[in-house]
């Protein structure tokens, strides 16, 4: 009877070794899927995401910028593409250090829209097993509706009868080049670019708005003998409320001949000129003063010499 309990015990303790050994195959085998699934996020998290993504474009001179810089254990590099296109790299912006990428030249297509990825990868020359990298996209850009537009010069003169004050407008230069020329605001948007002309008389506080299509403005219905103040913006229509004016130029006044004293300057300067004007009298008083009194002296001792 032992003998049978005994035989029959042998193949239950075989059974029993070889659960345990299938469970301690089991186990590494459960922690090496753990590691695997695991492995590319932490692989990921070396790379840090970019944030802040965003567009600057003044006269189509387009950049994009973001944040952080990154330490020497990644870089970046931005890929961008019109919607619904293809993505495109440029070799200045790929795998390197920087948080802004011109992409003035790449945008050829002023009229499409544009959004741009920034990746984190391995500093160049370094490798990766991460299939997908960490990475931020932009919000969308249209350069033609998008861009801001700088503020304008311009030169002003007033007729001999003073009947009329004419501004003359430059436009801006845009940083796009066609057949080797730099092209200004003018050559992109042709008609449809304005120029608004906010005005007032001097030292007053009212304000008048014309809008013009010609770079010569004329304007007619000032008052004669008063000076007026001049600030001139590029105005699109066309485009959304918020990108219709370009930034303000700066102010320019013209010139009253009419004006009393007291209009053209201050009264501390006044007094400060009358200050001056009977300081140099006083001096010259003095100095005429003393000088002759040192001859009515001279002229005294060779007379009591002559005498002697």
């Amino acid at each position: 009877m032992r003998r049978h309990q005994k035989r029959a015990g042998v193949p239950m303790a075989a059974h029993a070794l070889q659960d345990c050994t299938m469970g301690a195959i089991r186990l590494p085998a459960a922690a090496l899927c753990l590691l695997f699934c695991l492995c590319p996020h932490c692989a990921s998290g070396l790379y840090p995401t970019a944030r802040n993504v965003t567009w600057k474009s003044t006269n189509f001179k387009t950049v994009l910028t973001w944040e952080p810089k990154p330490s020497a254990s990644y870089s970046y590099t931005v890929e961008f593409s019109a919607v619904g296109g293809d993505r495109e790299r440029t070799h200045l912006c790929t795998r390197f250090s920087g948080t802004l990428c011109d992409l003035t030249k790449s945008l050829k297509d002023l009229n499409t829209c544009y959004t741009a990825d920034v990746l984190s990868e391995p500093p160049l020359g370094h490798s990766s097993d991460l299939v997908e990298f960490p990475h931020a996209t932009s919000g969308r850009f249209c350069p033609y509706k998008d861009t801001d537009i700088g503020r304008p010069d311009f030169t002003l003169w007033v007729s001999e009868d003073k009947k009329k004050t004419t501004l003359n407008v430059t436009d801006p230069l845009t940083a796009l080049f066609k057949d080797s020329h730099q092209q200004n605001i003018r050559d992109i948007f042709t008609d449809k670019l304005f120029y608004r002309v906010t005005y007032r008389r001097n030292k007053s506080t009212g304000k008048k708005v014309l809008d013009s299509k010609s770079n010569i403005i004329e304007l007619k219905d000032l008052d004669r003998g008063e000076s007026y103040c001049f600030n001139v913006q590029a105005f699109i229509p066309s485009r959304s409320i918020d990108k219709q004016l370009g930034e303000m130029s700066q102010t320019r006044c013209s010139s009253d001949e009419d004006q009393s004293i007291t209009e053209v300057y201050s009264f501390p300067v006044i007094a400060c000129g009358v200050f001056l004007v009977l300081l140099l009298i006083g001096i010259v008083v003095a100095v005429t003063v003393v000088c002759c009194r040192r001859r009515a002296r001279q002229k005294d001792k060779k007379g009591t010499l002559s005498d002697v």
